[in-house]
């Protein structure tokens, strides 16, 4: 048998199986992609893949979901640390514990509260520590539109953060402003903004 046909006979003997597996773990669009993932590396290492494959199979869905996990969580850290910065106005040197501890919820809060969109680009540039002709390059836009969108994304980070600062504000309120500041940038991917 050639490593082509064993790797057919294992795919269509187990690709159900995988994408139940990955779909359980991440949900169907995701599942989808963690599925093709791992049948990309049972090709490539379709010669160490053991009798029976659904274990071995299932055990690479899992590390992948895994890494992806890690990779989002690291993201959003960075990101987070980022709306903790502009919040604080660059000053980093805090020796209250407390208050890092509230600031990092708060700034956790602000960041949750932006769109993808947002949320992607001020990652680039906080967490990947891109310049903004790298992050334009990115996002297929260019230097003039990443600028903008990066000054809007900021400001919207630090209306999002004094919301999540303000006790008082109540979730309609909040929910309000923040939608009235989705519809003012166009969507990604689009020309500069007038």
């Amino acid at each position: 048998m050639t490593p082509a046909e064993r790797f057919r006979d294992v795919y269509e003997e187990h690709y159900p199986r995988v994408l139940g597996y990955a779909t359980s773990l991440v949900g169907r669009q995701v599942g989808e992609d963690i599925t093709s993932e791992t049948f990309t590396v049972a090709w490539r290492r379709v010669d160490d893949i053991p009798h029976p494959p659904l274990p071995w199979l299932l055990g690479v869905a899992r590390n992948l979901v895994r890494e992806l996990r890690r990779r989002d969580a690291l993201r959003y850290l960075l990101a987070a640390e980022e709306a903790q910065r502009i919040g604080s106005g660059g000053q980093t040197d805090v020796v209250d514990v407390a208050a890092v501890v509230t600031d990092r919820h708060i700034a956790l809060q602000a960041l949750a509260s932006l769109s993808e969109a947002d949320r992607e680009l001020l990652t680039l540039i906080a967490w990947h520590g891109l310049s903004a002709r790298d992050a334009a390059r990115v996002l297929n836009c260019t230097g003039a539109t990443l600028t903008v969108r990066l000054y809007r994304a900021r400001r919207r980070l630090e209306r999002a953060l004094e919301t999540a600062q303000a006790p008082e504000a109540g979730p309609s309120s909040e929910a309000a402003s923040v939608n009235a500041v989705h519809t003012s940038c166009p969507p990604h991917g689009q020309g500069a903004p007038a």
